[in-house]
């Protein structure tokens, strides 16, 4: 439209709210629950300075963090997000031309992140100033913030593989657009096949102009993801290749050899990317889908089956089995929220509601049980607590009696393991401690010098690996 104050649109305080609001919504469904991380730029300081005051009002569960210059000449005139400073030259400040009000408002920032860290940062000090610019670059690194808010500063020069989405409220062009939209290209694994870039002004036309510009033409089919409605379609062609192969959930025990089975794997994996997908879409509804959630997990379900029998069967077999080198890809259906605590809140509701919603809240238990990677290796044990143990306990009193019980369990796994392989207990223990401190394999060697009986050549190749296996089992089952 002509004649309109776009800037005053733009910077409007309900505008402005909304987004907010939108990010704070969506950020856990375009970061994967939290499994990375996201970058914000916006058009100028005193947006930035808005943006992160109502992002504190806001929430309190998301870290937010910030960095600019706070120079006189704060305003992104040519808004092409071509940042002056790049990763590798550091953070400099020119003392002659600061802008008081933003330099007391970003000090202010600062103390923010000091309290969240416990560091003592400043811009007081340009060499603290600088110290402040490369931790702040670590932190969103290894995923320690949440949310980075920006000008332009790290739109160029940086980049952190855990950064999937950037949120955009500002006007970018050529290679300034291409520039801060590659801060999420850093391919990870399965669960990040792509960036996520949330535009909250138009800016299709300068995107495919960019593309063009530093690309062919055509470049745009391949490197923008197609929309929502494509995947999907995709998803329900896939869907109906999978029930071909595998009717019924039930089907799937049934199948008749490995061959099948891969079949079946292929399948069913081709659908957990197409949801890993659109999961990322802010449209995504399982109604849309030829396939309920229900059926998903329960498929899902009778996934994770034939990958622990895999697992087992390439421990204990000599028999080279054509689904060995099968990569089954947990990272797509990976949940981090959901994990040992998150099951004893919900036993907590399971206990203290009336008879009538009891199954309701252990149906829903098991279904996490039995879908949840991290989970599987501890079923059983959850499972005996729930018989055993859970219809003598308080609620208030579950997670002492838990804890309590989860120490015993881990003290009998132990001694099994010792006495089963004939091990030394004190180097078991050291070596285990020095697993989960590290999180590196623990090599041969050191499983070797475990053994209480030192095996010949030819038997290490059988008893190492099996001990190996033994000891990294029970680390995933007690301590992850």
């Amino acid at each position: 439209m002509e004649n309109i104050d776009t800037k005053e649109l733009f910077e409007s305080e309900e505008r402005v709210s909304k987004i907010a609001d939108y990010i704070i919504s969506n950020y856990a469904r375009k970061t994967h629950s939290g499994e990375f991380n996201a970058m914000m730029c916006v058009s100028s300081v005193e947006m930035l300075i808005r943006y992160y005051e109502l992002f504190k009002k806001k929430s309190s569960k998301l870290k937010i963090a910030t960095i600019f210059s706070y120079s006189a000449n704060e305003e992104d005139k040519d808004a092409n997000g071509i940042g002056e400073l790049e990763e590798s030259d550091g953070a400099h400040v020119d003392e002659s031309k600061i802008n008081k009000h933003s330099r007391d408002k970003l000090e202010e920032f600062i103390g923010d992140y000091n309290d969240m860290f416990d560091t003592k940062f400043t811009t007081k000090d340009s060499q603290s100033f600088y110290n402040y610019y490369n931790d702040i670059s670590k932190r969103v690194k290894s995923k320690d913030v949440d949310l980075l808010l920006v000008v332009n500063m790290f739109l160029t020069g940086f980049d952190a593989k855990q950064l999937n989405t950037l949120f955009v409220d500002k006007n970018l062009k050529y290679h300034g657009l291409i520039q801060a939209f590659s801060r999420t290209n850093r391919i990870l694994n399965e669960q990040k096949s792509q960036g996520n870039i949330v535009c909250f002004r138009n800016l299709k036309k300068n995107t495919d102009d960019a593309i063009a510009l530093f690309s062919r033409k055509d470049a745009k089919d391949i490197i923008l993801m197609q929309p929502y409605d494509d995947y999907v379609k995709q998803f329900n062609e896939a869907f109906v290749e999978l029930i071909k192969i595998t009717p019924s959930v039930n089907s799937v025990d049934e199948l008749a050899d490995e061959e099948e089975q891969l079949k079946f794997i292929k399948a069913f994996r081709e659908l957990m990317r197409l949801v890993n997908i659109l999961k990322g879409f802010s449209d995504f509804k399982w109604s849309d889908l030829s396939m309920t959630e229900q059926m998903f997990e329960d498929y899902k379900s009778k996934y994770l089956d034939l990958f622990e029998k895999v697992k087992n069967d390439r421990e204990s077999s000599e028999k080279v089995s054509i689904l060995e080198d099968v990569d089954f890809e947990l990272e797509l259906i990976h949940k981090d929220e959901i994990n040992v605590s998150y099951i004893l809140k919900l036993l907590a509701k399971y206990k203290e509601a009336d008879e009538k919603d009891q199954k309701a809240h252990r149906d829903n238990i098991n279904n996490l049980l039995n879908t949840t990677p991290q989970l599987r290796s501890k079923r059983e044990l959850i499972e005996r607590f729930i018989e055993e143990n859970l219809p003598h306990v308080n609620a208030e009193d579950i997670d002492a009696e838990f804890d309590k019980f989860w120490d015993e369990e881990r003290i009998k796994e132990l001694e099994k393991i010792v006495e089963e392989e004939a091990l030394i207990k004190d180097e078991v223990v050291s070596l285990i401690d020095r697993y989960i401190y590290d999180e590196r394999k623990p090599l041969n060697d050191e499983v070797f010098n475990v053994l209480e009986n030192k095996p010949k050549l030819l038997e290490r190749k059988k008893v190492i690996p099996r001990v190996l296996g033994k000891i990294m089992d029970f680390v995933d089952r007690f301590y992850r």
